[in-house]
Parts: structure tokens; sequence; C-alpha cells
């Protein structure tokens, strides 16, 4: 995830600390006293620790840099390393851009970047995210091979829908302006449900998406919006395997459960661990190294 907080920038300097994921939103903060741009980016596939990181003027606000840092370490427990490095500065704008150009994905979605003319849209659905974000920006193989499963299911016309682990919004987003319905976001990570309700409302949906900060299948108030038509989960591997059962429990017979974030040689188990609680699979799709994969829960099937 990035934020763009100002357009100009004279000499830059890229401050950065790698920490775990409960420190991630107060060491965001810390960085953002100085920087014009945060960045938020995994480390590895574990999503135990993280990379953040700003570009700042080079120099400006030392001091307030080192107590925001002092805070951050107070409040987490936490002590990172700030690593600095010089940015060029001339052209740094215009490479933040290049590297966001309008993304198609499947029939019916386009996603694009807030640096690019409106007035040229295309008559897809598109989703306009911030330049630079690092996650659910459609680019990566898990998100588009969502986007392209919503396309193939969108004729059930599900009613009640679910993003778990909504990261920006992305698929929440395009639920919502494809079907024409609520949906619940939730995601255990502070950041992203800010990132969410921020994009929702870019977007001009933000009466449609409800986001929320929760823990999965244990998020307060979830099971009263079961059982639910529709569910994405562009998570990891291992917690698809893990919320399995709980994922049978909150979809409603004849639902729909779209599952990502696993790599081709992954596929296999996370279908193993949901067929074992009696979902069928429906659709595989492909993205270069990824799979998602499209399950469903027979009609008469009751748990």
């Amino acid at each position: 995830m990035t934020r763009l907080t100002r357009r100009h920038a004279t000499e830059l300097e890229t401050i950065s600390v790698t920490v775990p994921a409960e420190a991630v939103e107060a060491y965001e903060d810390a960085l953002a006293v100085v920087c014009t741009t945060i960045g938020i980016f995994e480390m590895d596939d574990s999503q135990l620790f993280w990379r953040v990181e700003g570009v700042r003027d080079a120099g400006h606000g030392e001091v307030e840099l080192t107590g925001a840092l002092a805070i951050a370490a107070a409040v987490t427990g936490h002590e990172a390393t700030l690593d600095r490095t010089r940015t060029e500065a001339e052209g740094w704008l215009a490479r933040t851009y290049e590297s966001f150009p309008e993304q198609t994905v499947g029939r019916r979605f386009a996603v694009r970047g807030t640096h690019l003319d409106p007035s040229e849209r295309s008559r897809r659905i598109t989703i306009t995210l911030d330049a630079g974000v690092a996650f659910g920006s459609g680019e990566h193989g898990s998100t588009r091979g969502c986007l392209r499963a919503l396309e193939a299911v969108a004729h059930r016309r599900p009613r009640r829908i679910l993003d778990m682990g909504c990261g920006s919004g992305i698929l929440a987003m395009a639920a919502a302006a494809l079907l024409h319905r609520p949906v619940l976001a939730i995601d255990i990570e502070p950041w992203s449900v800010r990132t969410t309700a921020r994009n929702a409302e870019l977007n001009g949906l933000g009466p449609l998406i409800d986001a929320r900060l929760g823990n999965g299948w244990r998020t307060p108030g979830l099971s009263r919006r079961a059982p639910f038509d529709l569910v994405f989960a562009n998570i990891l591997a291992r917690p698809l395997c893990l919320m399995a059962q709980d994922l049978a429990l909150h979809l409603a017979p004849g639902g729909t459960a779209i599952l990502a974030g696993l790599l081709n040689s992954q596929a296999g188990m996370v279908l193993a661990a949901h067929r074992r609680q009696g979902l069928v699979l429906e659709r595989r799709l492909r993205e270069g190294d990824w799979t998602t994969l499209v399950l469903r829960k027979p009609s008469g099937m009751v748990i």
C-alpha cells in the first residue's frame, strides 16, 4: 500500500524499517510525520514481517522523526533500525506513475491510478486506486483471478457478500460495482481497513462497503450477517486450509467461495481441505504462478 501526500520533491531520501505485523501501524504513523509518501510491503508470504518505507525531502524533520520513532518503539515494544538511501529526485514521480498503468482484467474490469486522466475511462467497470498501491492493484495474479471468477459467477446475483482479508478493497469494490449489493469487508490489519474505506469513497462506493477490523471468522457481528452467498478469501494457502470449516459453516447452501493467494503448487491442499467440509470445485483459474479456486456449497447441504 502506498499513499502519496505531496506531489513535489527536490532532493529525496528513502527511509525504511522492517517490523512485525503488529507494529506496522505505529511505524507508518511515525514515518508519515516527515515523509511525502508511505509504502507498506510484505517481506515474504508469511506476512509476519513488513517493510514500512517513506520518501521525504532529504534531512527534513530529523528531530520530529527521531521523536516519532521513539514513540512507535515504546508503543509496540519493538525498536526498529532505520535504513536510509538517497533517492534520485528527477523523474521520481513520473517513474511511480509509469509503474502503475491501467490494468484491464477479464471482459468487464479496469483498474486505474488516480494519476490517469479520468476522461479516458473505458466502458469497463473502473476501479480507481492511488498510484503505487502495493497490494490489490489488479496486477497480481491472485487479484486478477478473483476478478475473473467474479465475472463467472455474477449471473447468480448473490445478495450477501463478504470479502475476507480485503487489503485495498479492490474485490469488495468490484463486487459492489458489478452487482449493486452491499459488501462486508474485513481485514486483521488496521491500515487495510482504512485503505478500503478510503478507496470505497474515492470510487463512489462508500455506502455499499462496510469495512471492519476483525480477526477472520471471529470478527464480532460477522455471524449475524451470515450465511453469505458469495465469499472472497484472497489470503494465503495455510490460513485458507485452517479456515475451511468456518467458511463452510458461514456459506449459504448454493453459495460460492472464491479462494486465492495460493501458488499453483498449493491449490491441491487447499482444495482438499474444503472438500472435506463438503464444498465442491466448480472452476479453477490460473494466472501465471497463481491459482484461484471457485467452490460451491451444494444447495441441499446443511451443516
